[in-house]
């Protein structure tokens, strides 16, 4: 059996009618044929869809196998006492070059009871925003069934949707039952649990070449959405230069970022979990047990929970996102 050592996986490109070209041109991922390339899924357990290994000995194994041989040893105890074989994150990059639908997902207790699966939590970290770029999350006032109702079949939804407009390291927590959309001109990093279950709520009444409307989930997603309102929906944080500062803490992931410029000793051995490192600025390179492993912009890697120490050393100043399965 081959040791465990830092996995990076094929990236699995998509393609959808609002996506764009940044991928590739500012994230070096190969879109191949793609001319809208909307989202690179950089490490996935998604039937259908699962993460394929891209370097070292263990290449070409997809993860589920891999979970399988090495059990605990790469994802934690915890986690494979609770989810078995199932990968529970799903780690993307999202382009956005139209604005996307108005969405909700349901939490895990209605989507087990519907579909069978696990809810969807996610966060949203912003890489780029052009000039005015702006997302929507939660609603600008609190309102209850009947007034979204209202709303909606008047066709004035977007009326008590809340805009944010958005710039470079921006941070946005988006629970199960927020409603949401990522607007044009932003290339973000989504962190979520593993589900592909979503509602589409308003599609900004867009029509194909025959003029039909895309599919909408109305009645499903009426139970599913949360209308409460918030103070404020963007994350605040302080990141500190080689600090390792936290992002969200919830109970399906822990995110931190953490930029540096000299050389920083991570320790992972009070973590029973694997750790996500998402390069979002810089290049730096991994020094490990046996090893070491370059890393850039737009590279994600996935650091097997037996292995705890590492020695990260930047080339330039470099950004990092940290993530792991509390």
């Amino acid at each position: 059996m081959n040791e465990l050592y830092p996995l990076k996986f094929h990236p699995i490109v998509k393609e959808a009618i609002w996506g764009g070209n940044k991928l590739e041109k500012l994230l070096n991922k190969n879109t191949g044929k793609i001319k809208k390339a909307s989202e690179s899924w950089e490490i996935s357990g998604v039937m259908k869809n699962v993460s394929v290994v891209l370097n070292g000995p263990l290449k070409d194994n997809n993860l589920q196998e891999l979970i399988e041989v090495y059990m605990g040893d790469l994802v934690g105890d915890g986690v494979y006492d609770k989810f078995g074989i199932e990968f529970p994150l799903l780690i993307k990059f999202i382009d956005a070059n139209d604005i996307l639908s108005i969405q909700v997902h349901p939490n895990d207790e209605l989507s087990e009871k519907r579909h069978r699966a696990y809810g969807k939590t996610e966060m949203w970290y912003v890489l780029e925003a052009e000039k005015n770029s702006f997302l929507i999350t939660g609603f600008n006032k609190e309102i209850n069934k009947k007034i979204y109702l209202d709303h909606f079949h008047q066709k004035k939804l977007p009326d008590i949707l809340n805009y944010e407009k958005v710039s470079k390291g921006d941070v946005f927590y988006i629970p199960a039952g927020r409603v949401h959309a990522i607007g044009p001109g932003i290339l973000l990093a989504e962190i979520q649990q593993t589900s592909d279950v979503t509602y589409r709520i308003y599609d900004w009444d867009r029509v194909d070449k025959d003029g039909n409307g895309r599919e909408l989930h109305t009645d499903l997603a009426l139970e599913a959405i949360d209308f409460g309102h918030v103070d404020k929906y963007k994350t605040s944080y302080e990141a500190n230069i080689n600090q390792t500062s936290l992002l969200v803490s919830s109970p399906y992931f822990s995110t931190s970022i953490l930029s540096f410029d000299k050389i920083i000793d991570k320790d992972y051995v009070t973590t029973d979990s694997f750790v996500i490192y998402i390069c979002v600025e810089g290049a730096f390179s991994l020094h490990y047990n046996s090893g070491i492993l370059e890393i850039s912009k737009g590279e994600t890697v996935l650091l097997p929970a037996s292995l705890n120490e590492f020695r990260l050393e930047p080339s330039e100043k470099s950004t990092l996102l940290e993530i792991f399965k509390p």
